[in-house]
């Protein structure tokens, strides 16, 4: 049996960066960390109701 590797961090320090990225400034940090967490709870409120049929 062999071992299955992920082939995107196996090479990741040879010939990739990171899929995403994610900066901000230390003083708007809190704020858009606040943007993102309202943003994923709404999304995943969104895509946990039952489908309207139309």
């Amino acid at each position: 049996m062999g071992n299955k590797v992920n082939p995107v961090g196996m090479r990741l320090q040879v010939n990739r960066t990171w899929d995403s990225r994610w900066y901000a400034d230390t003083k708007d940090y809190g704020d858009l960390l606040l943007e993102d967490l309202k943003i994923k709870d709404f999304i995943k409120k969104e895509a946990s109701r039952p489908a309207s049929a139309a």
